[in-house]
């Protein structure tokens, strides 16, 4: 699925459309260039999911924790880790409890520990400013 945004409240939108489809124990692996949109992506789809608070990108603290009214969902920023061993540092087998949603950015740095199935979202930069192509793909996830 291809969607084409406008704006950033054009991606939070693609975002809580995502949201509404999955349940505990997906996981949706984000890639697109620094400042693409993976982040507004994943505000859409937190608020989507019924959380209220601040959605930032867990660039610093690798991962955010947030209790949706569905689920927790765990925001990864894996523009940091550069490479799969250093993810058993921070526990990474231990958010596969099948309750929970991952959120990965930046999960080429990651792609050989990325479980299948999955969802891959591509988000890039169109022709105008804040134009995005978000390229949204899932198998039979979706």
């Amino acid at each position: 699925m291809v969607i084409q945004t406008h704006n950033v409240a054009d991606t939070e939108r693609a975002g809580g459309m995502l949201a509404k489809k999955l349940s505990p124990g997906a996981l949706v692996a984000f890639t697109g260039d620094l400042g693409a949109g993976k982040t507004a992506f994943c505000r859409g789809f937190l608020h989507a999911l019924g959380y209220s608070g601040r959605v930032t990108s867990p660039t610093f603290a690798i991962v955010n924790e947030y209790d949706t009214e569905l689920c927790r969902v765990c925001h990864f920023d894996m523009y940091r880790i550069l490479d799969e061993d250093a993810l058993y540092d921070i526990g990474w087998d231990d958010y596969f409890d099948g309750d929970t949603i991952l959120l990965v950015e930046w999960s080429e740095n990651i792609a050989g520990a990325l479980p299948e199935p999955h969802i891959t979202v591509d988000i890039r930069r169109g022709t105008g400013e804040n134009d995005r192509i978000i390229t949204i793909d899932g198998g039979s996830t979706l």
